[in-house]
């Protein structure tokens, strides 16, 4: 860096918008364009002319007198991305409308989320650049809040990058029209289509027709609604539905979708043998059988094809143009020939356009058990094809036009092409004709048919025999049109062209679907070479299955479960607009404005039910793949986040509901406990987090509370990766729970903010849940102050409180491999190391780093001493999973001393309908008389029964105000020693200045005052002792202290005499509002 004063170089005054530049030195000016080459910034000019506009994604209309300035300078961050440069970062700023400002104006190359036009992202100053105090280093942050880039998609970046300048991209024509009409234009046209017509009759055929132009015509609107709605990579019908419906349904669909393709090679090239060996055949010119002939013509095209495919698209583009040109020749020929009749040609059927046959050939006229729907089912496969241009979406220069305007074009001009063919071949050509020229009408015949008013009679036809007409003659195309070899060269191209696509579209779809690793054992397939990032891995894992199933040659059964393929994908792309509309997403606002979302649902109603009309049975096992692909998907989880409208929909539904639940009244039998559970970091007191799930999965909410009391504030970022960790953690941990931290002073501010502004509407905690502060004699007394009146304050805000007491703690994020949530900055100064996790299967370790991609290590700070554990720290961490596992036999000991509403009560019944409590059996300890104890238990025994609640046994102790052992009185004036005021032994003032500066002091006059409640601690601390030492748990009322007159001190002796030498102690207060009813 130079030392000299930046000098600023004035800029033109043609435009009060301007954007000037300061450069660092007098050589900075003319070493702009150096440094551009260099990588390190990059001078976008606005005055440039229209380049300069289409560069910063400015329309080409926009003229330079519309936008003027000097230039914007930005920088690299070195990460791939461009930031615009700090003003405090001694390198570049910029001056925005005319003022000193790194404020940046609206720029497209802000909103990517690969490599710019020129190969760089740029990046907006982030808010903490523009906000946070000069001296404070601002972090990188370039993404929008969920806009990560997926490793996959930095990879299509850089791969985009390499390829500059050299890849080939393609138009609407070549790119989509070309390949949709010549993959909907197959042999049906110029083998089948005849027999339909004579079996259907021209008008039922029209409808067949226009049937299958509705269904595919609605996919076609729906696909370019997708299309239109945000920048679409490679990958088709798979990049269109997972996008929109997420990783589930997109991968399912994409693997069969690229499987149907693969296989629909072997189907189009089988006919394309077929045609060419019955030529062979005629001429006797077999090499061994039909069969395996077939094989053979067979196995060489598809190595042809697969040439040409790896030779790269442009080869393929050229192919497909030139067998394009064949076939529309053959269309053209065929249409010439029907208006050229030929006496040779009539006593085969075809007389030429005449009314008569017109007339007679309206009507249906189904043989051989064939129905509407069954020849319905032999034409929609010719009308499929309508996603071969999205199919090579990454291949297109501008996808989001290109693939509405080809794909409904071509569903035009062939359903079009398919409607002249029906009329032009139901208009000229008789269902049945003989062959034979002496079949002419004689004086003894009366007939009545079209064939005799034209002078001949094919009555015999009737008794079956005929192999001329529209019912009987496969090739009758080839008869009418003008040269015959032609027809053939249009089956020849129809059939090339349909492999060449599906051969294309098979790998792309399969290389898209690998990019994103839904099935991590297919990652292999991602690789692309070459300037286009062609998968010839992908060719040749297609090739290799079309081949497989060539030399099967058995594609009868294949065959429909493959048309069933297309037609699940054509279902999901129409339900994937109408689940993103019902969605209501701001996200969904697609450029196509031609849709409707009810159009859409029934256009994947149609596709389902012509998936079971074409075959029934494929139907079921399509749906059983996409079934079990589904839920193998759901299972995996992927890590991914594409903004799916499932989410959108999720969200809607929540806010719905939380806003339903608002209006309703709360009522005692939808009771549950909803916690907020103060935990820290989630892995930080295992135990808490376990035991409250237990008692809250699947049936309340729990929110993991973390109150941060640290010196230096994070940024967000730092922020929002530890939110993410935590929550990740929980959910890899598979714990129901939300975790929710906030800054503060000290524990009880931040406490009080948990308390009152967690949750939203009804989905608000009424429970705290704390750990007992074991450590509480040994430290700050001001600590305990503020533990006890974070109690104070949840009683005062109505909520019940749940104290957890282990005796050997709760706390475990002081062992090593225990920390792996924390961040650097809160914790003690150690001798630090930064390493990758690498720990146990049974540690708390989350290896998700801050970004979404999760097969990276995170690094930590660990201590560098690999001392074994002590002892004490042992008993800690087997302590601290003892509620993950099944408690086994055992009783839960309630001790319901005071009625807080049945809180108490409640927490025991649900641990005890949860698998790892459901052998523990319930045991209800109450105070009461010595000369009323079968009464008592008897009221007892009555109210758990009205509540429903099974019990094992009911003690009633009568002893319970009996005065408690001298030793154990002793213990607790021991206890209080430290904390007393011993306002005897001083002056007045100076022991009230001494209260005022020390509130948890205990004074004389509190002792005296609440000796009995003192001694009541003593002696049920000895009957817990008695009655409940080989309890798994011990769920006990938690004694109340009055607010404003018993001191911190002694409140927190009292829990500590009550609970010492314990087995596991929840001590329990409700707020005193009903949970349990016997009412229904």
């Amino acid at each position: 860096m130079s030392g000299q004063k930046p000098a600023l170089r004035s800029g033109s005054p043609q435009s009060r918008f301007q954007v000037d530049l300061v450069t660092e030195a007098a050589s900075a000016a003319s070493g702009d364009r150096a440094e551009e080459s260099k990588g390190r910034s990059r001078v976008v000019g606005f005055l440039d002319g229209l380049g300069s506009a289409m560069d910063l994604g400015l329309p080409p209309d926009v003229s330079g007198d519309t936008v003027k300035s000097d230039s914007v300078s930005l920088h690299s961050t070195g990460t791939g991305h461009t930031h615009i440069s700090d003003s405090h970062s001694n390198t570049y700023y910029m001056r925005t409308f005319g003022h000193n400002t790194i404020d940046a104006v609206p720029n497209i190359d802000f909103y990517r989320q690969t490599a710019a036009s020129f190969g760089e992202k740029l990046t907006r100053p982030s808010l903490s650049e523009l906000h946070d105090e000069l001296d404070k280093e601002p972090f990188e942050d370039g993404l929008a809040h969920g806009e990560e880039l997926a490793a996959a998609e930095e990879a299509a970046a850089r791969a985009a990058k390499e390829a500059k300048g050299g890849s080939v991209k393609f138009g609407w024509v070549k790119g989509v029209l070309v390949r949709c009409m010549l993959n909907i234009w197959g042999v049906m046209l110029f083998i089948r289509m005849s027999w339909i017509v004579g079996q259907a009759g021209i008008g039922l055929t029209i409808a067949i027709i226009m049937m299958a132009t509705v269904v595919t015509t609605i996919t076609g609107l729906s696909t370019s609604a997708i299309a239109t709605n945000g920048f679409v990579r490679g990958g088709g019908a798979y990049y269109l539905i997972s996008r929109s419906l997420g990783p589930e349904f997109g991968g399912s669909i994409g693997l069969i979708f690229a499987f149907a393709n693969a296989v629909a090679v072997a189907m189009y090239v089988v006919g394309f043998a077929e045609t060419v060996v019955e030529l062979l055949n005629d001429v006797d010119a077999l090499m061994t059988d039909e069969l395996n002939d077939i094989r053979i013509v067979g196995t060489l095209t598809v190595i042809l094809l697969l040439g040409i495919s790896v030779a790269g698209m442009e080869w393929e583009a050229k192919a497909q143009i030139v067998l394009l040109v064949i076939l529309l020749a053959a269309i053209a020929n065929f249409f010439i020939g029907t208006f050229i009749p030929m006496r040779s040609k009539e006593p085969k059927g075809f007389f030429g356009y005449n009314t008569a046959i017109l007339v007679e050939n309206l009507g249906p006229d189904f043989r051989e058990d064939e129905s509407f729907f069954s020849v319905f089912a032999i034409f929609f496969p010719a009308a499929t094809g309508i996603l071969a241009g999205a199919n090579i979406s990454g291949d297109l220069s501008d996808p989001q036009s290109a693939i509405p305007k080809g794909t409904l074009l071509a569903i035009v001009i062939t359903g079009v092409t398919y409607v002249a063919v029906a009329i032009s071949t139901g208009a000229s050509i008789v269902r049945d004709a003989t062959g034979d020229h002496n079949d002419t009408v004689s004086d003894t015949v009366n007939c009545t048919d079209a064939a005799c008013t034209l002078g001949y009679d094919f009555s015999i036809c009737k008794e079956g025999g005929c192999q001329y007409g529209l019912m009987n003659d496969f090739q009758v195309m080839s008869l009418v049109s003008g040269f015959g070899p032609l027809i053939t060269a249009g089956i020849f191209s129809a059939t090339l062209s349909s492999a060449l696509a599906s051969l294309v579209s098979a790998p792309k779809v399969f290389q898209a679907l690998c990019k994103d690793n839904i099935y991590p054992g297919l990652h292999v397939f991602a690789k692309g070479y070459g300037k286009n990032n062609e998968p010839l891995r992908g060719y040749v894992l297609t090739f290799c299955i079309g081949l497989a199933f060539i030399l099967i040659a058995e594609l009868n059964i294949i065959a429909p479960i493959i048309s069933n393929f297309f037609l699940a994908s054509y279902a999901l792309i129409n339900f994937s607009v109408f689940h993103a509309s019902l969605a209501n997403s701001p996200g969904w606002r697609p450029s196509f404005k031609y849709y409707n979302k009810w159009v859409s649902l029934a256009g994947a109603v149609l596709c389902c039910v012509v998936m079971f009309v074409i075959n029934w049975w494929a139907a079921l096992v399509t749906l059983l793949i996409v079934l079990a692909l589904y839920v193998y998907v759901s299972y995996k989880k992927p890590d991914v986040n594409w903004g799916s409208s499932t989410q959108a929909l999720i969200y809607n539904q929540a806010l719905t509901h939380c806003l339903h639940l608002t209006g309703v009244e709360d009522h005692v039998k939808n009771f549950r406990p909803q916690c907020l559970v103060l935990t820290g970091y989630p892995n930080s007191r295992p135990a808490l987090l376990h035991l409250v799930h237990s008692f809250t999965k699947n049936f309340g909410l729990m929110v993991c509370g973390h109150v941060r009391t640290v010196s230096r504030r994070p940024t967000f970022k730092e922020l929002s990766q530890d939110h993410a960790r935590c929550q990740r953690w929980l959910h890899k941990k598979s714990i129901k729970a939300f975790y929710t931290p906030v800054f503060s002073d000290n524990l009880r501010h931040g406490a009080q903010v948990l308390l009152q502004a967690t949750g939203l509407g009804r989905l608000k905690p009424n429970t705290l849940v704390m750990g007992f502060k074991n450590n509480w004699s040994d430290g700050d007394m001001r600590d305990v102050e503020l533990y006890v009146n974070i109690i104070h304050d949840a009683f005062d805000l109505q909520y019940g409180v749940v104290i957890l007491r282990l005796q050997e703690g709760l706390d475990v994020s002081h062992i090593q491999g225990q920390d792996e949530l924390l961040s650097s900055h809160e914790k003690p100064p150690l001798k630090e190391v930064v390493v990758s996790v690498s720990l146990a299967k049974d540690s708390d370790s989350d290896t998700c780093p801050s970004k979404t991609t999760s097969n990276q290590s995170s690094p930590l700070i660990l201590r560098e001493t690999k001392s074994p554990l002590s002892l004490t720290d042992q008993r800690l961490l087997e302590t601290s999973q003892q509620f993950k596992k099944r408690q086994g036999k055992g009783t839960i000991d309630v001790w319901w001393l005071f009625d807080d509403g049945g809180l108490t009560l409640l927490i025991p019944y649900l641990l005890t309908n949860k698998k790892k409590w459901g052998d523990c059996r319930i045991r209800v300890f109450i105070g009461g008389k010595i000369n009323r104890i079968d009464h008592d238990r008897r009221v007892m025994a009555t109210l758990l029964s009205r509540f429903r609640i099974d019990f094992s046994d009911i003690n009633v102790l009568g002893d319970i105000n009996t005065k408690p052992k001298k030793h154990n009185k002793l213990s607790f004036k021991e206890l209080i020693e430290p904390y007393r005021l011993k306002e005897d032994d001083m002056e007045q003032e100076a022991a009230e200045r001494l209260k005022a500066q020390e509130p948890w002091r205990i004074t004389d006059n509190e002792l005296e005052l609440f000796k009995a409640k003192t001694n009541r601690q003593i002696r049920l601390n000895e009957l817990l002792k008695e009655h409940s030492s080989t309890a798994k748990l011990i769920v006990m009322s938690m004694p109340l202290a009055r607010k404003g007159t018993v001191s911190s001190a002694l409140y927190m002796c009292w829990l500590e005499t009550l609970s010492k030498d314990l087995p596991r102690l929840l001590l329990v207060r409700g707020n005193h509002q009903s949970v349990l009813t016997f009412y229904s």
